[in-house]
């Protein structure tokens, strides 16, 4: 099974304000255990939305709305992808995270979709040019 587990931004991520070097350096070692149990598939530090934006999509219109954005508690600021046997496995590994901001932070678990999910919509014809895919992204790695 498959997380996406996200880093709630607040105002100092908002502002840009850089992680302590303390904060690096723990969240680096934790980062490293991920990876050594094979649960990290991906994670990454994300710029304040100020430098973001956004599609609004209505039918077929599209607009652009660029960053900042108000609400804080709405945007992530970090992510990491795992790969464990369960929601619970993921739970014990964010509850081994470093505080990964100054004071209170939220760290949100949310399960990937999965091909045999989506059912018989999922036609075999729509896996195949998924795999085909993915084979392709994982080749430019």
């Amino acid at each position: 099974m498959r997380f996406m587990v996200m880093i709630r931004a607040d105002k100092s991520t908002e502002a840009g304000v850089m992680p302590s070097e303390k904060l690096l350096t723990d969240m680096g070692q934790y980062n490293e255990e991920l990876v050594k149990a094979g649960v990290m598939l991906a994670g990454e530090g994300l710029q304040p939305s100020s430098k973001g934006a956004r599609v609004k999509f209505s039918g077929d219109k599209r607009t652009v709305i660029d960053g900042p954005f108000i609400e804080t508690k709405e945007l992530i600021a970090g992510y990491w992808l795992f790969q464990v046997k369960s929601k619970e496995e993921a739970i014990e590994w964010v509850k081994r995270c470093p505080n990964p901001l100054e004071g209170e932070s939220e760290i949100e678990i949310r399960q990937v979709f999965e091909a045999e999910d989506f059912g018989d919509e999922f036609t075999p014809e729509l896996r195949q040019s998924e795999e085909r895919m993915r084979a392709q992204i994982a080749g430019r790695q």
